[in-house]
This record gives C-alpha cells, structure tokens and sequence, in this order.
C-alpha cells in the first residue's frame, strides 16, 4: 500500500474551498469544546456524527446505551495507544472504521484524517474488503505527513480529498 496524491499538493487549499458535502459540519464542529471539555461523546452526540457519516446505517447507533457511549469514547479520548483509540470506537453499535475516524478527526486533540471511499480514491487507494490497524495507520502518517508538508489543517486536507472525487472520480461505486 503506498498513497499517491492525484493532484498536486498546492491545489490543497483551493480544492477544500470548494467542498460542498450533503449535510453541514458545522454542528459537529461547533460540540467540539464541549466534547473536549467533558472528555467523552454522548450518545446524542454519537447518533449525529452517525447520521453525518452513514445516514442509512445511523439507526444502529441507537442500539448502544449512554454509559457505553461515554465509556468507550472516554478510553478512546484517552488512551495513548493508536489502535486502542480507532479499534475501540468500532465496539459501538452503528459505528464502523468510517464514523469511528470521523470521531477522532472531530474531537481528538490528535490530527486524524477521515477515512472515506473518496479520500482513498484521491490517493490512489482502493477500499479494503476489510478495514484493518495497518491500512488505517498508513492512511493516517501519510496523511499528517502531507498536511505538515503543505501547511493546512486536517480538516482542510479532508475536504480536498473527499471534493477532489466528487468532482474527478468516474468509476462506479460499490
């Protein structure tokens, strides 16, 4: 696995200008310092970055109980160990690699990039038939390594790659 940027790094910050996703970010942007504060999501909070993320699937997230959502998003906020923090999230009912990268780019102190079909397409990447420790870890140092090389946050490098598909890729989607 080796991620190629299919654009040029400096086209960053125009890209990620012309992002324009289904729904706003702007509510979960906005629980940020709430969540940073209290150190853990709730279950309220965990159900709307589900419906962000995976609308059709989102109805799971449901399923889990407040304490669970607090529990397992508190070991994942402080835990020092990377696979800990991504693999835990992933216990939650409604919440696959996809959301639980979408946790930790929102609401970790850490830079995470999210992953998404589109933001692999826009590194040469195809999607795994299964997620793993290792793709994910990859994904993520270079990721961090592309946004410290070029100067802009994740959250501006994320919404290059995701507009970068919207508008390139022709290929059809599983």
């Amino acid at each position: 696995m080796n991620p190629l940027l299919k654009f040029e790094k400096y086209e960053i910050p125009i890209i990620a200008r012309r992002y324009q996703y289904q729904f706003s970010e702007t509510e979960l942007i906005d629980m940020k310092d709430q969540v940073s504060h209290r150190g853990y999501l709730t279950k309220g909070q965990l159900i709307k970055i589900a419906f962000w993320k995976a609308p059709r699937s989102s109805k799971h997230a449901i399923k889990n109980s407040e304490e669970y959502v607090s529990e397992i998003t508190r070991l994942a906020f402080k835990s020092q160990n990377e696979r800990v923090r991504i693999e835990v999230l992933n216990l939650l009912d409604g919440v696959s690699w996809p959301t639980a990268s979408v946790i930790l780019h929102l609401f970790h102190t850490d830079p995470y990039p999210i992953i998404d079909f589109r933001a692999l397409w826009s590194v040469s990447l195809e999607v795994p038939k299964q997620y793993t420790f290792d793709f994910w870890w990859t994904y993520v140092n270079f990721c961090r390594l592309l946004a410290n090389k070029t100067g802009v946050d994740m959250r501006t490098l994320d919404r290059a790659l995701w507009q970068y598909s919207k508008e390139n890729q022709t290929t059809k989607i599983q």
